[in-house]
């Protein structure tokens, strides 16, 4: 299993797109073999900065979704509102390992 993290730095003028934004990528993770965990946006502090995580039971898995997600319309139609908008100013990625503290340790690490 593999958790992606994603810190954005964002627009905070164009929140409510972000937001759309945000609402997309969470079905279409979840329709394309994920299991997105959700967006985390500014509420107190920082106004500029958002996170996102979701997990896929594999690495593989995971690039198997990045390769349907270049050709999939409603990805593409997602990826334009950003490129039109500029409602993201940066991202990083960052792979991580979950720890859950119960016997789904156990599957993780197998």
């Amino acid at each position: 299993m593999i958790t992606i993290h994603l810190r954005y730095r964002i627009d905070p003028e164009q929140l409510d797109t972000f937001t759309e934004y945000g609402r997309r990528w969470i079905r279409l993770v979840n329709r394309l073999g994920g299991d997105h965990h959700g967006y985390f946006l500014p509420a107190e502090g920082d106004n500029d900065e958002a996170f996102a995580l979701f997990t896929f039971p594999s690495l593989a898995a995971y690039e198997q979704y990045r390769i349907a997600a270049e050709t999939d319309p409603e990805c593409i139609e997602a990826y334009e509102l950003v490129r039109g908008t500029g409602c993201i100013l940066r991202f990083e990625r960052r792979f991580q390992r979950p720890l859950f503290g119960d016997e789904r340790d156990e599957e993780v690490e197998a």
